[in-house]
C-alpha cells in the first residue's frame, strides 16, 4: 500500500518545499506553504510560470514508476498560446516538431472551446495578448519545458500551461493550492506455474 498526493500547483510557485537560491532576495512560494506532509517528495516537476497536477508520494518506487521516461506516462496539458493555430500547426505538433534536442515524438492535440479551468492569479493582459486560443495536448515525454517550445515552434507561444492529468491521475476538483490523498494498493503478484504447468 503507498500514499499518493494529488496537487493543484498555483502559478508561480516552485515545485519543491525550499528556494535554494532566495539567498538575501525576497522568498518565492513553496509547496511547504500548501501543502504540510512530512517525508513527501514530487514525482517529476513543474515550471515556476506553469501550473497543475503534482503527484507526491513518500515511497520512492512509486515516485519512480510515475516520473521515469522509460515508463511512457502521458501527461495532458491545457495550453493557451498566442494567436490561432491553423491546421498545418496543429498537424505539425501532431506529427513531431524538430526542437534542438531531436524530434520529438506525436502528440495528441486538440482545440478548445474554453479550458474550463479557474482564472488564473493574475490572469493575463488582454491588451498585451488579445487573441488567444486554448489547446489540449498530450505527450509522452518529458523534456524540459517541451510543450512551450513545440508551441513556439510552430508559431504560437505559449502563455498560460496547466498540467491536466498524468497517467490515470487528473485534476479534476482541485482549486490552486488543493490537494487530496489517495490510497494505492498494489497489485497480487502473479502466481509461478509449477511442473506440471497447473497454478501452485
Amino acid at each position: 500500500m503507498s500514499l499518493l498526493y494529488l496537487l493543484h500547483k498555483p502559478y508561480r510557485m516552485l515545485s519543491q518545499f525550499t528556494d535554494r537560491e532566495s539567498g538575501e532576495g525576497e522568498r518565492r512560494a513553496t509547496l511547504a506553504d500548501i501543502i504540510d506532509v512530512p517525508g513527501i517528495y514530487p514525482a517529476g516537476r513543474l515550471d515556476h510560470d506553469s501550473e497543475g497536477l503534482l503527484l507526491l508520494s513518500d515511497d520512492g518506487e512509486l515516485i519512480h514508476r510515475i516520473s521515469h521516461p522509460r515508463h511512457k506516462q502521458p501527461k495532458t496539458y491545457r495550453v493557451q498560446v498566442e494567436g490561432v493555430p491553423d491546421d498545418a500547426a496543429l498537424q505539425a505538433l501532431r506529427t513531431g516538431v524538430e526542437l534542438k534536442d531531436g524530434m520529438t515524438k506525436p502528440a495528441r492535440v486538440q482545440r478548445l472551446e474554453s479550458s474550463g479551468l479557474p482564472e488564473r492569479d493574475p490572469p493575463l493582459e488582454p491588451k498585451r495578448h488579445p487573441v488567444t486560443t486554448w489547446l489540449e495536448l498530450t505527450i509522452s515525454e518529458g523534456r524540459n519545458r517541451q510543450v512551450r517550445r513545440m508551441t513556439a515552434h510552430v508559431g504560437h507561444p505559449t502563455l498560460r500551461l496547466v498540467r491536466v492529468a498524468i497517467g490515470p491521475w487528473r485534476l479534476e476538483g482541485l482549486a490552486p493550492g488543493e490537494w487530496r490523498r489517495e490510497t494505492l494498493h498494489a497489485p497480487a503478484p502473479r502466481r509461478k506455474p509449477n511442473a506440471r504447468g497447473g497454478k501452485r
